[in-house]
């Protein structure tokens, strides 16, 4: 049970992740969350950084693509400028997000990672898919509505989890270490 939670690696950002460490780790498609992982969740613009690491990925030839629980309207909405690619209502920690990206982009499990910034939703459903994860730490402290109850069960889970060994203390910078 607890193992479902396990993340493959913890980075401090999102924007931490380099095409170096992608290629290095086989890694041939980035999956990643939409709310406090990618753009905070009450700021959809993104960020300069954010702009500038999505140049990177593309220049790389590392398609990043947003697997969302979120509606379309709201993916796209936040999504329009940046022009990426999405899955909306995907279900996390279900793995129908991640299934239609494998069906899409003809990947393979091994090959795939998928960044977020929860446990129970993110990590949770890399797992159920057998792919590897990143948790990050969430972009802002603050947290939708919809995602409070998540997180003050998540602080249980974590406990356990660091009481167990499952979970690093510190965050990483690069997936090496």
């Amino acid at each position: 049970m607890l193992a479902d939670f396990r993340p493959t690696w913890m980075l401090e950002s999102i924007y931490n992740l380099t095409p170096a460490e992608i290629h290095e780790k086989n890694i041939q498609l980035i999956l990643t969350d939409l709310d406090n992982t990618l753009i905070a969740w009450n700021n959809p613009n993104g960020t300069p950084q954010l702009r500038e690491w999505l140049a990177t990925m593309d220049e790389a030839g590392i398609p990043v693509v947003v697997v969302t629980n979120n509606s379309a309207k709201r993916a796209a909405r936040a999504l329009e400028e940046l022009q990426l690619p999405f899955i909306s209502r995907a279900l996390k920690p279900l793995t129908r997000g991640i299934n239609i990206a494998k069906r899409e982009y003809k990947v393979s499990s091994s090959q795939i990672v998928l960044v977020g910034d929860q446990l129970l939703t993110d990590v949770a459903a890399a797992n159920n898919a057998h792919i590897k994860s990143i948790l990050v730490k969430p972009l802002i402290q603050t947290d939708a509505w919809n995602t409070k109850f998540n997180r003050t069960v998540e602080k249980s889970v974590k406990r356990r989890l660091l009481k167990k060994g499952y979970l690093k203390r510190t965050w990483g910078h690069s997936l090496n270490g």
